[in-house]
């Protein structure tokens, strides 16, 4: 006899209608799976075989043949464990799945029965969702995730005992329906910006960051509160919209980072991978290609503390995702392209010893040229030009540290960021970008348009500094945020003055 159950499978972020087809035949007692199976899938049959019989049902002893159609798409994962147990189940005639056409079933299987939650439940969802099913079956443990697509039937599940009982109509279970997510919880954050003590400049350059979602680059001596100026610059960021919300709860769904009791992401990111990390974790990858450090960070902040000590090939990776805000990874298995529109911090001291340039007797610099230069030297030009704001601290003072003068907070500074970012949002609801670090050249052109001095100005600037055509952008763009963070229409000489300050920095370290 055989037996049809609907299911699906994940490529990347990109979803698969996969039906799964399982017949029985008279012969030597028997199963295999057919139709381009990975290893995890082909050791289903063990797992399926002993949860059949762990959940007090027969398991026949037939010859059992599984197709997973079309058979010419590669199937990789444990979401399969649940739809073949119930395709053995009907075909044998233990269970009638009648009106289960447009019901897709997903769960992994553990030996005793019980059904384990599954990643990438989302975007699957979402595409099953347009192909016209309405109802799925799947873990409870899944259930918050899925209840995130909207119009869909949710049944959460626990053990395939369970799912048999509910088939025969001898239990009834819960049913949820997905609808758009409203409630945001209350937002909780680690650092503020009144605890920062000193460090204007620093605290002025975060702002410009979080308004326009650019890049940055903080240089000084141990000590200075770079950490924790990049540990508190979340608290400043404005919330999520719905739509980037779904796109972040999508690759964190892939990568298996998402938590049973909470369906939604509601904060922005921060990932502060350690020096150590290789260039599979910081951009993705593995046999099947997982999310890397670059995704995790989508529409938040990857926070690179002490950049000279990462390894230069895996800096050097980075370029392209901060071009094109996605990267795009291929291995023998398939091309995999995944979104990474990300804010690069970084961190650094100004030389191996970390005292390069202080004035501070007690704190002489120990290091030679040579050593200098060899540590600068780990940071590239090309990966240098990409960063929007270089801003240089320095140590705080005792009478900055015991001041109890009153300083703003994140929710105040938050508050104008949001502004600048609504502005944006207005400015570009024709466009396909929404930050002006997105801008493109054309786009620069229409939205970036500079007065008499204010071109005068730069151009003395573009020959005295040495800018790149890059970087000639980029200092446009944060202009243009500078503007906004003032209410300002125009761009005014003002404006590129101070966007100007924070590329001296090149004079400086890198000659």
């Amino acid at each position: 006899m055989l037996a049809k159950v609907k299911t699906c499978c994940i490529h990347g972020l990109l979803a698969a209608d996969i039906e799964v087809q399982v017949d029985l035949a008279n012969g030597l007692p028997t199963m295999n799976i057919v139709g381009l199976p990975d290893a995890a899938l082909k050791e289903s049959k063990e797992r399926v075989r002993a949860a059949i019989k762990n959940s007090e049902l027969d398991f026949p002893l037939k010859r059992i043949t599984v197709n997973l159609s079309p058979a010419d798409t590669r199937k990789e994962g444990t979401y399969f464990d649940l739809p073949i147990a119930l395709g053995i189940l009907a075909a044998s005639e233990q269970i009638r799945l009648t009106d289960f056409s447009e019901v897709v079933v997903l769960g992994e299987l553990s030996l005793d029965g019980q059904i384990n939650p599954v990643n990438g439940v989302l975007p699957m969802l979402l595409e099953m969702c347009t192909r016209g099913f309405t109802k799925v079956l799947l873990p409870l443990g899944n259930i918050e995730e899925a209840k995130l697509v909207e119009g869909i039937e949710c049944i959460g599940v626990t053990s395939l005992k369970e799912v048999v009982a509910f088939i025969n109509n001898e239990i009834q279970l819960e049913t949820s329906i997905g609808t758009i997510f409203h409630r945001w919880d209350q937002q909780d954050f680690h650092q503020d910006f009144k605890d920062l003590k000193g460090q204007e400049s620093l605290k002025r350059g975060l702002e410009i960051v979080a308004a326009g979602s650019h890049n940055l680059m903080m240089i000084g001596p141990p000590g200075s509160g770079k950490t924790m100026a990049a540990a508190a610059l979340p608290s400043i960021l404005p919330k999520l919209t719905f739509e980037e919300a779904m796109e972040i709860t999508k690759i964190y769904s892939v990568a298996g980072l998402l938590t049973s009791q909470k369906g939604l992401i509601t904060q922005r990111p921060f990932r502060a991978p350690h020096h150590t990390a290789s260039m599979v974790a910081l951009t993705g990858g593995g046999r099947v290609p997982k999310p890397g450090e670059v995704s995790l960070s989508h529409y938040g902040v990857l926070f690179l503390d002490e950049l000279p000590e990462f390894t230069k090939s895996v800096l050097e990776v980075l370029r392209q995702p901060l071009e094109n805000g996605s990267i795009t990874l291929s291995r023998v298995n398939g091309t995999f392209t995944y979104p990474a529109k990300f804010m690069l911090v970084c961190a650094m001291n100004p030389c191996p010893c970390g005292y390069h340039g202080t004035d501070a007797p007690q704190h002489h610099c120990s290091c030679t040229p040579q050593q200098v230069r060899r540590y600068t030297a780990k940071v590239s030009g090309p990966l240098l030009d990409r960063m929007d704001i270089i801003v240089e601290t320095s140590a705080v003072s005792y009478k900055d540290l015991t001041s109890n003068k009153k300083t703003e907070t994140s929710k105040e500074i938050r508050e104008r960021v949001e502004k600048a970012r609504q502005r944006q949002l207005e400015r570009y609801k024709k466009n396909r970008f929404t930050f002006n670090s997105e801008l493109t050249p054309a786009a620069i052109k229409k939205y970036c348009q500079l007065d008499s001095p204010s071109q005068s100005l730069l151009s003395n600037a573009f020959d005295k500094m040495g800018l790149s055509a890059r970087a000639y952008n980029r200092i446009i763009k944060i202009t243009r945020t500078i503007a906004d963070l003032e209410e300002s229409d125009e761009i005014k000489v003002h404006h590129l003055a101070e966007a100007l300050q924070y590329r001296k920095i090149n004079n400086i370290m890198w000659r």
